[in-house]
Order: C-alpha cells, then sequence, then structure tokens
C-alpha cells in the first residue's frame, strides 16, 4: 500500500483514484504534528509514501510564516526520517516558487535557489529537510498546478469570464500550467522505480508544455470554454499582492524524463480533461 497525506488537495484527489492507495486526511494526520505524521506512517507499514499535503495560501503564509514552515518543512522531513527508518521511498512535492524567478532560462534542479516570500521559504525548508533524512527520497518541483477540483487558475478564469466582458491578466510571470492528474502518475511512477533504483533519489522538476503566460493560459481557458471574454495584458506591478510571484517558473523537466520515462504533459489536452470533468460535475 501506498500511504499518502493528503485527501482534499487537488493531487491527493487524483492520487486516491489509483490501486492500492491509502489517503489521510487531517483528521488522520495534521502536519502541523510532525511526531504525528511519523506515527501514522509506522501504523500504516506502507510500501511508500507521497506528501501530497501543503500550506498553499502564498499571501496568507506572509503573516503566518511559522505556521506554515511546520507544515511544508518540518512535517515532510518528519515523514521523510521516518521513511528512510523503515527503508522505503518518499516522494514529496515542492514548487517553482523556490526560485526568485529571474532570467528567462527554464531552472534546473541543481540552480541556486532564492525565495521571494514566506510560502517558498517554507517549501524549501521541507526540501532541505527531506535531503537531510537520507534514505530513498525524492523532491518534484512542480508549477501552476490545476484540476476540476479546489481553487485554481482554470476555475477563477471560468467563473469570471462567465461573469464579465473583459479580465486584466498578469502577462510577464512564464511557466508551465500542471495537470494535477499527470503531477499524481508522476508521483506513482516516482515510487515505483525509487522502489527498485535508490540511486534516483534526488530533486526533480515536472512541469505542463508548452510555457505560456497567465494572459496567455487565460485567453487559452477562454478559447476552449467557448467565453467570450477579453483578456488585456497587463505587468506584474499592476496586480500586486502579499507575496511576490517568480517571473520566471520555467522549469528543466529533462533529468526526470531521463530517469522515470515520462515526457511533460501538454498543458492544452489537460485542460479540455479538465473542462470536460467539470462539465460532468455540472460545474460550467
Amino acid at each position: 500500500m501506498i500511504l499518502v497525506f493528503g485527501k482534499t488537495g487537488q493531487v491527493a484527489r487524483e492520487l486516491a483514484g489509483a490501486d492500492d492507495v491509502r489517503c489521510l486526511d487531517r483528521a488522520a494526520a495534521d502536519l502541523s504534528d510532525p511526531a504525528a505524521c511519523a506515527a501514522a506512517i509506522r501504523a500504516h507499514a506502507p510500501r511508500a509514501v507521497i506528501n501530497a499535503a501543503a500550506y498553499t495560501a502564498v499571501d496568507a503564509a506572509e503573516g503566518d510564516a511559522a505556521r506554515a514552515t511546520v507544515i511544508n518543512g518540518d512535517a515532510p522531513g518528519a515523514m521523510a526520517r521516518e521513511c528512510a527508518a523503515l527503508n522505503i521511498p518518499f516522494v514529496t512535492i515542492s514548487t517553482d516558487y523556490v526560485f526568485d524567478g529571474s532570467g528567462t532560462a527554464a531552472w534546473q534542479p541543481g540552480d541556486p535557489t532564492g525565495p521571494l516570500g514566506a510560502y517558498g521559504r517554507s517549501k524549501l525548508a521541507g526540501e532541505r529537510a527531506v535531503a537531510a533524512a537520507g534514505g530513498t527520497w525524492a523532491v518534484l518541483r512542480t508549477s501552476w498546478v490545476v484540476s476540476a477540483h479546489g481553487q485554481n487558475f482554470v476555475k477563477t478564469m471560468l467563473r469570471l469570464g462567465a461573469e464579465r466582458e473583459g479580465l486584466n491578466v498578469v502577462a510577464d510571470q512564464i511557466g508551465g500550467p500542471t495537470p494535477a492528474r499527470d503531477i499524481a502518475a508522476a508521483c506513482l511512477r516516482m515510487v515505483q522505480v525509487l522502489a527498485t533504483q535508490p540511486d534516483k533519489a534526488g530533486i526533480y522538476h515536472f512541469a505542463g508544455a508548452p510555457d505560456v503566460s497567465w494572459a496567455d493560459f487565460a485567453r487559452a481557458i477562454m478559447a476552449q470554454a467557448a467565453l467570450d471574454c477579453r483578456i488585456t495584458d497587463i505587468p506584474s506591478s499592476a496586480y500586486p499582492t502579499p507575496a511576490a510571484r517568480p517571473e520566471n517558473s520555467r522549469l528543466d523537466c529533462s533529468g526526470f524524463q531521463a530517469a522515470f520515462g515520462l515526457t511533460r504533459p501538454d498543458w492544452r489536452a489537460g485542460l479540455a480533461d479538465i473542462l470536460n470533468a467539470l462539465k460532468e460535475l455540472k460545474e460550467v
């Protein structure tokens, strides 16, 4: 059995549909109590663990950094140490926010980090704690997660696009929208491979393709959903937020493909799947 921390998040909901997976919600394992997370791993005795839970409120983290760091930093570290003690693979999901967003080149896993805010710092703390734990571990950095569930950019654009004739959307932040279903598949592949090839432990990047601005992503959403909503490009400076966002979120995913055999997913196909799922859920 593969034990998954998280049950209601976008990736966790996709993992829940896989065979031989047990998802733990907050009542079963609260990430604000790292020792309880380690105890849950001992109690369930899984063959692998995936951490798909996190503190993801980027702006709120600016005023709640201590709690964000416990959930995103201390808890994955405790999980990783327990997995190392049990000699089982551990995979945790991280983010493009560990980088400062400078330049235009795609970030390599080994590039210098430089988070712009508390959320990115908390996720970086988790990466470092997991690596320090030893054992068979992997960090999967991803970006711009979208799905038919929870709160995300696609669902926000669909709601606003149905209400308004036009929207101003940031055009100077570039990255790869990544369907949660593909992230879930990547995590499952990682634990499968790591079980027999522990030498592939390390940090990897996995994001959707092609890279795009938020504004162009919004245009694609409106086009696929047949919404007549005009998108106007604006700079990040025209849409201030408590936490700064990286302008360059391009991730070099070649190392992941070489190690685990999965190519970057086409977010345009993923978007079509999300829209179909939302129609089935009668949300569009």
